[in-house]
C-alpha cells in the first residue's frame, strides 16, 4: 500500500500539470509533493519530469511510467473498492444511477439521511432518464420507474407501485372539449413519454378496460419537460402522480379522466447479476426501501409491495 503512494502522487502531478495543483488535490503540502516525486526519481534512477518556472513536462521515462502505472493503479483502486463493498456494510463508495425527475425530487433528502446514518459510505450519483447498461457502466445499482422488467441478465427488486395521472393545462381546454371518457381522447392532443414512438396508455374502470396510443406531435424521455409543455397548453400527458401532484394542487394543470385508473409503474432497484448482494449495496437497498415506505410527501400509492 505504501509503495503505491509515490506513484499516486506522481500521476496526480501529471494529471494536474502542477505540483501545487497535486498538493491541493491530495491535501498535502507542495514541499512534500516535490520530495516524494524526487525520491521516486531516485528510486527508479530516471528523471520523470522536467521543471521550469512556468510548467512541468514529462520526460520519455516519465511518459512510460505514467502510461504503465496508471492502469495498474486504476485496477488496484477498483479491486480495493470491490473488496470493501463485498465485506463492509457501512463503509466504502456506492455508485448509483437514477431518473432525473425522481432524483431531483427525492434523492437530496434521501442521501442526506443516508449519509447521517452511514457517514463512512461515499455516494456517487448519476442522473439520467436513459436505462443504463448497469454492467458496462460499472454501476452498483440503479433506481428506475418503469413497467415490468424484461431483462433476464440483471437482478430486480420492486419497492412499490407508482400511480399515474393524465393532466393538462387549463389553456388546452379553451381550444378543445374536456374528454369525458377514453374514446374521446385525440392522439394529436396527447404527448408521449419515450423516444420517438407513441406511448400506450392503459385505463381501467369497474371491469372496463381501454388501450389508447398517444400521439407523436411531441415526444420526450423527460417527465419535467412534458409536464411543463402540458401546463402551457400543448396537450395531455400521462405521468407519475408524484411528479404532477404539486402542479395539480397549484392549479397549473388539471386532472383528466380522474375516474379512470391508469396502469401503474414500478419503482425498482436493479443490480448487476450478483450471486448475492454485497453488504454495502444491501445496506443502501434496505435504507431506500424503508425511506420510501415512510416518505409521505410523494404519492406512491397504497400498495407498497412490501
Amino acid at each position: 500500500m505504501h509503495s503505491l503512494k509515490p506513484i499516486r502522487v506522481f500521476l496526480e502531478v501529471v494529471a494536474q500539470d502542477s505540483f501545487i495543483g497535486a498538493a491541493r488535490s491530495l491535501r498535502m503540502t507542495p514541499a512534500s509533493i516535490t520530495r516524494i516525486v524526487a525520491q521516486l526519481e531516485e528510486d527508479l534512477g530516471q528523471q520523470l519530469l522536467t521543471r521550469t518556472t512556468r510548467q512541468i513536462s514529462l520526460t520519455g521515462a516519465g511518459a512510460l511510467v505514467a502510461a504503465r502505472y496508471r492502469p495498474v493503479l486504476e485496477d488496484f483502486d477498483r479491486v480495493t473498492q470491490e473488496i470493501t463493498s463485498a465485506t463492509h456494510p457501512d463503509r466504502g463508495r456506492l455508485s448509483l444511477n437514477a431518473p432525473l425527475s425522481f432524483g431531483m425530487r427525492l434523492l437530496p433528502g434521501l442521501i442526506d439521511s443516508f449519509r447521517l446514518a452511514y457517514p463512512q459510505i461515499q455516494v456517487d450519483v448519476q442522473l439520467t432518464d436513459t436505462l443504463v447498461d448497469i454492467i458496462d457502466e460499472s454501476c452498483d445499482l440503479a433506481i428506475r420507474i418503469s413497467g415490468p422488467p424484461t431483462d433476464k441478465s440483471t437482478i430486480w427488486r420492486r419497492i412499490c407501485m407508482v400511480p399515474r395521472a393524465i393532466v393538462a393545462g387549463p389553456a388546452l381546454f379553451d381550444r378543445i372539449s374536456v374528454p369525458q371518457n377514453p374514446d374521446e381522447l385525440d392522439p394529436n392532443h396527447c404527448l408521449s413519454y419515450g423516444t420517438g414512438k407513441p406511448e400506450t396508455w392503459k385505463m381501467f374502470r369497474i371491469g372496463t378496460a381501454r388501450t389508447f396510443r398517444a400521439g407523436t406531435e411531441i415526444v420526450s424521455n423527460n417527465g419535467e419537460l412534458l409536464l411543463a409543455l402540458a401546463a402551457a397548453g400543448n396537450g395531455m400527458v400521462n405521468l407519475p402522480r408524484f411528479l404532477v401532484q404539486d402542479a395539480i394542487n397549484k392549479k397549473k394543470v388539471v386532472e383528466v379522466l380522474p375516474d379512470w385508473d391508469l396502469s401503474p409503474l414500478n419503482l425498482m432497484l436493479y443490480y448487476p447479476p450478483y450471486d448475492a448482494l454485497p453488504p454495502l449495496i444491501a445496506t443502501f437497498s434496505d435504507f431506500f426501501e424503508a425511506y420510501i415506505r415512510d416518505f409521505e410527501t410523494f404519492d406512491f400509492g397504497a400498495d407498497t409491495g412490501l
